[in-house]
């Protein structure tokens, strides 16, 4: 081989090598990752280390675009659009707004949510075959107000009234439903109270005290779950015990929680991830519900608000905190 066939080579070589690295990085599926809160908890952890547990590693095998809305509908409107655009082959989101928001802009990328708390809600009849683009975990979150509900009755015999803590537009005509027909079930008379902007929850606190409410029962809610400190100093310096349904609130000083394992949520979707990244059709992957359900209890913030819990509770909880 001469010096000018050796270089002519050469060239084609250098030139083919950045071909080759983008073809290698397009072959690389994009995964989109879109909340309407703020990042909240751990959940893209977990769903990361669900992920690596199947073998992705990333920039190798899978890309991940994160997007959070902060909470604004507006805001993760403009998000939707944005990760559309990326196409990505599979876009993981939490609950009902964020995949109605999603559903309004695409009927053919994938949607993975691991957070639908009321199938019908978001256009699945049947669990078994959804169809349609979107698949996930069932959290049943509407329907566990009913539980939540004897739980605080349980530990406030003589509680007369409730304060229900709402956000709206998140509201599922299942949640209120459920948690009304509790309330009748149990004598309880429930007064609602719809959360505006963060600076108006101490004056709605303050009137909750003013109505002579003896408990405080929390909707879920991407707003709330990133308040989570705040929410749970304005229960407890208005004398209020509530139940929640995240362990998150119990931790940071909260009374009570009963639901499910989120971090838990958040891993299992990553399997769902896995098989349509390997062909499966979203429609065709079974709605997962929920297996276990967890009661936590904080007994030191029960002595702070002078409670009296019955002995039964702390024995039935999956974990006691002191």
């Amino acid at each position: 081989m001469n010096r000018r066939e050796f270089i002519t080579l050469l060239g084609g070589a250098a030139a083919a090598w950045p071909l080759a690295a983008r073809a290698q990085q397009a072959a690389v599926p994009l995964v989109g990752f879109l909340q309407r809160s703020a990042p909240i908890r751990s959940d893209f952890a977990h769903f990361w280390n669900g992920l690596a547990a199947l073998g992705y590693e990333a920039g190798r095998n899978i890309r991940i675009e994160q997007r959070y809305a902060g909470g604004s509908d507006a805001r993760l409107n403009e998000l939707v659009q944005d990760i559309a655009k990326l196409n990505p082959a599979v876009l993981v989101v939490d609950g009902a707004p964020t995949i109605a928001a999603v559903q309004a802009a695409t009927k053919t990328i994938p949607i993975v949510s691991a957070i639908i708390s009321d199938p019908e809600r978001v256009g699945i009849s049947n669990l078994a075959k959804p169809g349609g683009n979107l698949t996930g975990l069932v959290t049943f979150t509407d329907i566990l107000f009913a539980k939540r509900l004897e739980l605080l009755k349980e530990m406030l015999p003589r509680a007369r009234r409730v304060a229900v803590l709402r956000a709206p537009p998140n509201l599922s005509p299942t949640a209120i439903r459920v948690t009304n027909d509790a309330g009748r079930a149990l004598g309880l008379e429930l007064r609602t109270y719809d959360a505006g902007g963060f600076g108006t929850w101490p004056a709605m606190f303050a009137t909750m005290t003013d109505d002579q409410c003896d408990a405080l029962l929390q909707f879920t809610d991407a707003r709330f779950a990133t308040r989570i400190t705040e929410l749970v100093i304005l229960a407890v310096a208005h004398r209020l015990p509530a139940v929640y349904g995240e362990r998150e609130f119990v931790d940071a000083g909260g009374l009570a929680s009963y639901g499910i394992s989120f971090p838990n949520q958040w891993s299992r979707a990553a399997a769902y991830v896995d098989k349509i990244l390997k062909g499966a059709n979203p429609g065709d992957l079974p709605v997962e519900q929920p297996s276990r359900f967890e009661f936590v209890i904080n007994m030191n913030t029960a002595s702070a608000l002078g409670l009296a819990i019955p002995p039964a509770l702390p024995l039935r909880a999956d974990e006691v905190i002191e």
